[in-house]
């Protein structure tokens, strides 16, 4: 086991659960997404909703990645970053 994974179970004892501790991945890379596309799109209400420490599992950033940002993320989208992620390796 890493020795920061270690240290982080031992500083939070709630990430013990790899489900948990998949969920705030998960959130937190939607979250920077969400606020990554809302600055470049300059929508600052958006922005500013998305920047609250509000914990929702990441669903209000794919709701606002999907319906509400001015380029709406779409599934080919995600398959070029995948692509591009897998060539680099």
């Amino acid at each position: 086991m890493k020795k920061s994974y270690v240290i982080i179970m031992i500083m939070n004892p709630f990430v013990q659960s790899p489900i948990v501790l998949a969920i705030i991945i998960w959130s937190v890379v939607l979250k920077g997404l969400a606020l990554w596309r809302a600055a470049q799109s300059k929508q600052k209400n958006w922005f500013i909703v998305l920047v609250l420490p509000l914990n929702t599992a990441g669903i209000l950033e794919l709701i606002y990645l999907v319906k509400f940002a001015k380029k709406p993320l779409t599934l080919d989208e995600v398959r070029s970053w995948i692509k591009k992620f897998s060539e680099k390796k």
